[in-house]
């Protein structure tokens, strides 16, 4: 007797489900709302440097993903590359930045820390944190699938290139897995030894040859679903906006409308392009 064996759809297999954010709140919102949002959150924040704006656009988000539940410290800890890039703009910049007001230490003319760039570093570093730190918490947990979906459904990409980009992704894990196979194959044959330069070089080689083989046989698999074709392809999930993804939306716009109206009406402007006088 013969068991036929069938394709299980995606809605009936028992996989375990992955949480898609560390907040309940950012779960609900679709993948490529949160790479929207980030975008409107950011890209207002580069026209202006002060230490205004910045802190009360990154109180704002620090509070609201507070609300969405995560709390601050935990934000802390998943954010720490934020925290060391942050910290080295703002010693760079305060020693190297432009000097106004009362000169505090003149290091040979080379390095001048002064009130004007102290302000300025610390505006850098505050303008880093409200930029960077929500972008960071929006793609935790954003499973590279659904935005893929999202991507083809929604801004209508073309899905040759994204599904192309995310078979890409998916195999680039391999390539760890790919070098320890091939370390170990060349131990066994006795080619473990010796200069270590040559033998990085030459497995190096080797991974790339692999990489293009299995490349090639990824085009050629796509090619053969007919992901070449111009007619319009079916989806097997489905991804589509909700209301809760309209609200992320203003939200995202009103934090930093209201840092920078905030800034512009105590004074603090300051035009990011033009430098920054105190």
């Amino acid at each position: 007797m013969t068991e036929t064996i069938g394709v299980v759809s995606h809605t009936e297999r028992g996989d375990v489900a992955r949480p898609a954010s560390p907040s309940w709140f950012i779960a609900k919102i679709n993948p490529v709302s949160r790479f929207i949002g980030a975008l409107i959150l950011c890209i207002p924040m580069f026209f202006t440097l002060d230490i205004m704006s910045a802190s009360v656009a990154f109180g704002l988000e620090m509070l609201l993903l507070w609300i969405g539940g995560i709390a601050p410290w935990t934000v802390l800890r998943k954010t720490w590359p934020v925290w060391i890039a942050a910290a080295g703009s703002f010693v760079s910049v305060a020693l190297y930045g432009k000097t106004s007001g009362v000169v505090l230490a003149n290091l040979g003319g080379f390095v001048v820390i002064s009130q004007g760039s102290l302000y300025l570093a610390l505006a850098t570093f505050l303008r880093v944190a409200a930029i960077a730190v929500p972008g960071v918490m929006l793609a935790l947990g954003l499973d590279p699938t659904d935005l893929a979906d999202g991507l083809v459904q929604i801004l209508h990409l073309p899905s040759k290139f994204v599904y192309g980009g995310l078979a890409g992704l998916r195999m680039f894990t391999l390539l760890q897995d790919d070098w320890r196979a091939l370390g170990q194959s060349r131990r066994s044959r006795g080619l473990g030894d010796g200069n270590v330069i040559k033998r990085v070089l030459s497995q190096a080689f080797n991974l790339l040859v692999v990489s293009i083989r299995r490349g090639t046989k990824l085009a050629t698999a796509m090619e053969a679903r007919g992901f070449g074709s111009e007619l319009p392809r079916s989806q097997a999930r489905e991804s589509r906006l909700h209301a809760v993804d309209w609200g992320f939306y203003l939200i995202c716009a009103a934090v930093p409308a209201i840092a920078l109206i905030t800034a512009y009406c105590t004074g603090y402007w300051h035009w990011a392009f033009s430098g920054v006088s105190n």
